[in-house]
């Protein structure tokens, strides 16, 4: 019955070293109702395929149904396409998205189908455990802490989608909507591509704030194939489509490389929405101004540079987060503004 049903996602490629206890954590799932676990093996040739067919058994005896599909070609096809052939093939009326390399805490499905069923057209995350400990510290607390308010505003950050891909569970028909994944292959960052169109269709995002997952991070990770230019593209285009049309006018914080990056990035129309560069660099509000030499209007535009104080929201601001030991958060702070509204974050 598929109304019943809960489908755990699971592309794999080459998993061997982590599936094992990628799929016993599935196999400790506390959750009361029906389960299956759908499975693509993409082009691995390691033991993966062994692996799946050992715990197959052990799965199905403990009454979670197991649908393996796959393919041996000589190379993969990509994880958008893994995760979109699992998806094909699964039956439950909720998906709970999986990587290889990660486990799952015992009370992550139940945690999350209650949210889930809460909220019909929302992405549910939840908190993280990041392996080895000290990895990726910035970005973990990110993950962990963003308020609920900040799961929308924040979409624009380098960081990604505010909710991470192996923490996602939503339901087949809200997925059926938004997507599927882009099947590009290697260098498409096709979570994030998801991410936005769920956003663009109007889409929540929801965090269960539990630690219901252990995020391993390692070299061979797929996101470490995307180019940066790549996704800072995206990024630009995705502010471009949803929040600088909003706005009149707004002022770039960071005078220095991100700021003038951004500016050289947009299109000639949000260029002209700029009416200030801001800072706290002496040295860069000394220069006055920054002339922008690619530009094909006449005269060159110039573009004044501020003290934070003397600029004008709203801002685009291009300056990291948890950096600074607080000193740029407390600046910010200052100025007494809400955030999405005067402010939003692109670095």
């Amino acid at each position: 019955m598929r109304h019943h049903t809960r489908s755990i996602i699971l592309p794999v490629h080459n998993a061997e070293p982590w599936l094992d206890e990628c799929l016993r954590s599935v196999l400790q799932q506390d959750f009361e109702g029906t389960m299956e676990l759908s499975v693509f093996n993409d082009a691995s040739k390691d033991k993966s395929g062994a692996i799946i067919e050992k715990w197959r058994v052990k799965l199905e005896d403990s009454g979670v149904h197991v649908i393996i599909g796959g393919h041996d070609s000589p190379s993969p096809r990509g994880v958008g396409y893994s995760k979109n052939q699992a998806v094909a093939q699964s039956s439950g009326s909720y998906l709970c998205f999986l990587d290889s390399d990660d486990v799952m805490m015992p009370q992550r499905v139940r945690l999350q189908h209650q949210a889930a069923v809460q909220h019909p057209s929302s992405i549910v995350g939840c908190r993280v455990r990041r392996d080895p400990p000290n990895s990726t510290e910035r970005y973990t607390r990110w993950i962990n802490q963003l308020t609920p308010e900040q799961l929308l505003t924040q979409v624009f950050t380098a960081n990604g989608p505010t909710v991470i891909m192996p923490t996602w569970f939503c339901s087949r028909a809200w997925f059926s909507h938004v997507g599927p994944f882009d099947e590009g292959g290697q260098g498409v960052p096709e979570d994030l591509l998801f991410f936005y169109e769920h956003l663009r269709k109007g889409g929540g995002v929801i965090r269960v704030d539990q630690s219901l997952l252990l995020y391993r991070y390692h070299p061979r990770a797929a996101t470490h194939s995307v180019l940066e230019s790549t996704i800072w593209a995206h990024r630009v285009r995705f502010l471009e489509e949803q929040a600088l049309p909003r706005w009149a006018a707004f002022t770039i914080w960071n005078a220095g490389k991100q700021g003038r990056r951004l500016y050289r990035s947009l299109t000639a129309a949000s260029q002209r929405k700029v009416v200030a560069f801001c800072d706290v660099d002496e040295n860069k509000i000394r220069k006055g101004f920054y002339c922008h030499e690619d530009s094909q209007e006449r005269p060159k535009p110039q573009i004044p540079i501020l003290h934070f104080r003397a600029a004008r929201p709203p801002f685009v601001i291009c300056v990291k987060l948890d950096l600074t030991g607080g000193a740029f958060e407390d600046n910010l702070r200052s100025l007494h503004l809400q955030e999405g509204r005067d402010f939003l974050h692109f670095s």
